[in-house]
């Protein structure tokens, strides 16, 4: 640790829970985590008190977004210090590659420092989260292997498995012979590059998840839980779709699954109602992780 850190967090009344790993501090047992993009609206408005509303609903952990060298426009000592407020933890953060927006807190601008700072805050996570519609072209995927190779090794030095969250366009054809996503997962190393499925645009995209559990097992630690109307197709609360979340979490041993993370990117009612209805259903099937 640094030694401005250090006073920092010492000046905080964090040095105890940050020489212990604050993940120890909280309570293991049926543990909920949720993507932070769920409730953007409200953390561009106020953070802490968006934050504690989360806390408030049962929520333990977090996936963040919209890292650019700073945590929701705070450095790491102040968005730790929020973490520490409300009792939540950081379980994965994500990035995009930066091949043609060159901006900090992606895979190709500053990464280190990046994955420096998602590692102090305790992430155990990084994950590349979207392509652009101008990267999806034969030439970028052919080149995004070595991108999510490279990136990987960078965060296995801080002890952080490095991921690649899908969409539906990867279930799109990549040449005659196979698929994008296929192609991702055979041309990286399946101990570097894990992958966060989203169980959503799978579905969307007319796949079975426990296909691709049983072709690259062990191979899926992450997951996006978010249902699908069954009439629009479009994001519904966990439980309120079409998908069969029972049957996906009967197989999350041959997965792998370590995590996993609510999210809704859209509702129609008020969001905080929205995945108040999720974790009751999460509740009543006792999906959680431990």
């Amino acid at each position: 640790m640094k030694r401005i850190d250090f006073l920092k967090l010492s000046s905080l009344g964090l040095l105890g829970l940050y020489s212990f790993e604050i993940a120890n501090s909280f309570n293991k047992n049926k543990r909920l985590a949720i993507q932070l993009y769920t409730i953007r609206d409200a953390i561009s408005q106020n953070l802490e008190k968006a934050l504690e509303k989360i806390a408030a609903l049962g929520y333990t952990d977090l996936e963040i977004y919209g890292y650019n060298g700073t945590f929701f426009g705070k450095n790491r000592i102040e968005f730790l210090s929020v973490l520490n407020n409300t009792g939540l933890k950081v379980i994965s953060s994500h990035h995009q590659t930066g091949v043609l927006k060159k901006e900090k807190g992606t895979l190709s601008h500053h990464w280190e420092q990046s994955v420096e700072d998602l590692s102090f805050i305790g992430s155990k996570y990084m994950v590349c989260s979207y392509l652009n519609p101008e990267e999806r072209t034969s030439e970028h995927y052919r080149k995004l292997p070595e991108l999510l190779d490279k990136s990987a090794e960078t965060s296995k030095q801080y002890k952080i498995q490095f991921a690649y969250h899908n969409h539906d366009f990867e279930f799109e054809k990549m040449d005659e012979e196979q698929l994008i996503y296929d192609f991702i997962l055979k041309n990286t190393s399946a101990d570097l590059v894990k992958m966060e499925l989203d169980l959503y645009w799978i579905t969307k995209a007319d796949f079975d998840p426990l296909d691709y559990f049983e072709k690259y097992p062990g191979r899926f630690p992450l997951w996006h839980v978010k249902d699908m109307h069954n009439e629009t197709k479009n994001f519904a609360e966990v439980g309120s779709g079409t998908i069969d979340f029972k049957r996906i979490f009967e197989a999350r041993k041959k997965a792998g699954l370590d995590y996993w993370f609510v999210e809704q990117d859209s509702s129609n009612r008020d969001i905080f109602e929205s995945i108040l209805m999720s974790k009751k259903y999460i509740d009543e099937n006792d999906f959680f992780f431990k």
